[in-house]
């Protein structure tokens, strides 16, 4: 008989390892990126949140030292006295028209002579010649974050008082 011819052919199937290119992601790469998205915002917005809150915090109580500096400097160049109205209970500080609104988290508490004080609301008042009144505004967050705001009766000075947590 004769000789018989084994015939191998070989067929080539198209693999990434041929060098095709991939059109898509896996569902498996897809649910990888998603937990690693979601593990970085579950640990950025609280963090982020709380930024914004020390921020907003922060920028009252600077607004509140500008305007009692603002009150003194006002006395002293008009020749007449400037009164500071701070309110507790609504969570604002006031001089002429403007105004500092603190964040729901903030409590503020106000001290001052009696004798200047009116309808619930405390009264810092400066005088022409440089002086006050004294009294001070205490800033306490819920967080524990105190900020003691003195104003000297004898030169009008405004210190603060950084007491609390940091933030």
């Amino acid at each position: 008989m004769g000789k018989t011819a084994l015939r191998v052919v070989m067929v080539r199937t198209l693999t990434l390892t041929t060098g095709t290119k991939s059109h898509g992601f896996t569902l498996v790469e897809i649910v990888a990126a998603l937990t690693v998205v979601g593990l970085v915002l579950a640990v950025a917005v609280p963090q982020s949140i709380r930024f914004y809150e020390s921020v907003q915090f922060r920028a009252s109580v600077r607004d509140t030292i500008t305007l009692l500096n603002s009150a003194r400097y006002a006395a002293v160049a008009s020749g007449s006295s400037q009164d500071v109205v701070i309110s507790p209970r609504e969570g604002f500080v006031r001089f002429a028209k403007k105004q500092v609104d603190f964040p729901s988290d903030v409590e503020v508490a106000a001290h001052s002579a009696k004798e200047v004080n009116r309808g619930g609301l405390g009264v810092i008042r400066f005088y022409h010649d440089g002086g006050a009144s004294g009294g001070g505004i205490d800033i306490t967050r819920d967080s524990g974050s105190v900020v003691k705001i003195a104003v000297d009766w004898l030169v009008g000075r405004v210190d603060v008082e950084f007491g609390g947590q940091d933030d």
